[in-house]
């Protein structure tokens, strides 16, 4: 079983730092994994359309990187099917999506955890390539290795600040993440997402988190976004999109050669 290096710097107590991907093409997570810069990559599976086998492929490519981890978002619907072959493929964390309830996350967990009276997961043992197809399904390395998929939940949803509390004492929580294009939609204002209101309660998920001991996550742009975070207590952030990115640099590079062009 592939070592899970999410895990580890989170069991040691120390930063995070992740990138996401929603092309899942094995060749971007080999060009992020030859740059060395990020714990983990994280596919958006929420927002990309993928088939089996391009999760086994993203598996392959993220073990090509001893000290790169992987983590895939999750949606709502289907969400048992998806979060079972994405570990099996060899993803090593999931983030759950749309959660309003404890319940909701308690079951996410059982979704994944093993189906030990320890564990109380429902995740039976497969011949899949995340233990070698024949190598170690059903071994205690493998029911390790379920008990140590790293689980994130996006606190999204009204009902799930409302239930904050409760959702953060629910064992087995590792992260959360603040939604704030959700959760403006769910309280009736779409569209304001970075309003004062809303950036008001991701602080407040934020500080409660700190408090009970659960880490909390944080999506950025780009680094410069990081400071007032890290100056609240988070350490925990995952940085850029490739399509953002993409985007980003057509767009100042045709700027600027448009503007070198009239000026010819």
């Amino acid at each position: 079983m592939k070592r899970n290096r999410l895990r580890e710097l989170l069991n040691e107590g120390k930063p995070t730092l992740g990138t996401h991907v929603i092309t899942p093409w094995p060749g971007i997570v080999e060009v992020i994994g030859h740059s060395g810069a990020f714990d983990y990559i994280e596919y958006v599976g929420e927002y990309s359309p993928f088939s089996l086998e391009q999760l086994d492929n993203f598996g392959r490519a993220i073990e090509l990187f001893p000290n790169l981890s992987s983590m895939m978002k999750v949606e709502e619907q289907t969400r048992g099917f998806i979060a079972m072959r994405a570990i099996d493929a060899g993803i090593q964390s999931v983030l759950f999506t749309d959660c309003r309830s404890a319940e909701d996350v308690r079951e996410c967990i059982r979704l994944v955890r093993p189906e030990t009276p320890e564990a109380g997961g429902i995740h039976g043992a497969g011949s899949r390539r995340n233990v070698g197809y024949v190598l170690e399904g059903g071994s205690a390395a493998w029911a390790k290795a379920m008990n140590d998929v790293v689980i994130a939940i996006m606190i999204e949803k009204k009902g799930a600040m409302e239930n904050l509390e409760e959702i953060l004492s629910v064992k087995g929580v590792d992260m959360v993440q603040f939604g704030p294009s959700d959760y403006s939609i769910s309280v009736g204002k779409p569209g304001q997402a970075r309003s004062p209101e809303i950036q008001k309660i991701e602080r407040d998920m934020i500080e409660l988190a700190l408090k009970k001991g659960v880490a909390p996550r944080v999506e950025t742009a780009g680094f410069e976004q990081a400071k007032p975070y890290i100056e609240m207590g988070v350490r925990h952030f995952c940085v850029g999109t490739d399509l953002r990115v993409i985007y980003g640099w057509c767009q100042q590079q045709a700027e600027g050669m448009r503007e070198l062009l009239t000026s010819v």
